[in-house]
């Protein structure tokens, strides 16, 4: 099947989860996510499989478990692809991401050796001021609120050295190309325009880079 975009009633049904987010309201409509929400998505990680790799769809369950929110569904539709980068439709239309939102701890340490050497450093700082300027956003995760340990804090790249992730975002509200291939477009562009980042940091603070990236 060729991707054709989303019609606007997929975004209704996100509206529709956040105003009775229950397992009567998701069972009723069930054929209709399977089929317009969940079936567009599938369709767009086929065509995007070849540049950015196989992708996968998130379960639409959320984890309750340790949390006081017991509302079943998630209140958007989720998929990451091998290559580096993360798709999102809910109600307030397509979000698209790239880079790394967690590190772990031996991920961590070689991002902070690589930012405050000075020639990786300055690189990183160059990649994103390419980004900024091309308005995609930088945001880093679960950041320190002073310098890590060992790390001055006036050093010059201290921000980026604070972050434990980092990733490129975007939100495209809701509009009348999401209905169409155009969409595949517009998330293309993002994923091309925020590769240099995320080889940056596969080159940097993964153990290895994965093919195709």
């Amino acid at each position: 099947m060729t991707f054709r975009g989303w019609p606007v009633e997929a975004l209704e049904f996100y509206e529709g989860l956040g105003a009775d987010n229950s397992k009567t309201y998701w069972t009723a409509h069930l054929p209709f996510y399977e089929e317009q929400v969940r079936g567009p998505m599938q369709e767009l990680l086929a065509e995007l499989e070849p540049e950015f790799g196989p992708g996968k769809i998130f379960r639409p369950y959320r984890d309750v478990r340790f949390s006081k929110d017991k509302t079943p569904y998630k209140n958007h539709l989720g998929a990451w692809l091998t290559f580096g980068g993360y798709l999102q439709l809910s109600a307030d239309g397509l979000a698209a991401g790239s880079g790394m939102y967690h590190l772990e701890p031996d991920q961590l340490e070689r991002y902070r050796r690589a930012v405050a050497d000075e020639r990786t450093g300055a690189e990183l700082a160059a990649l994103i001021a390419g980004l900024e300027k091309a308005k995609i956003g930088v945001v880093g995760h679960d950041s320190l609120k002073t310098a890590p340990r060992g790390f001055p804090k006036d050093h010059p790249r201290i921000e980026l050295l604070r972050h434990k992730g980092l990733t490129t975002w975007t939100e495209w509200p809701p509009a009348a190309w999401l209905g169409t291939a155009a969409a595949k477009n517009r998330v293309v562009t993002f994923l091309r325009t925020s590769r240099p980042l995320r080889q940056w940091l596969e080159e940097h603070v993964s153990h290895t880079r994965p093919a195709g990236t």
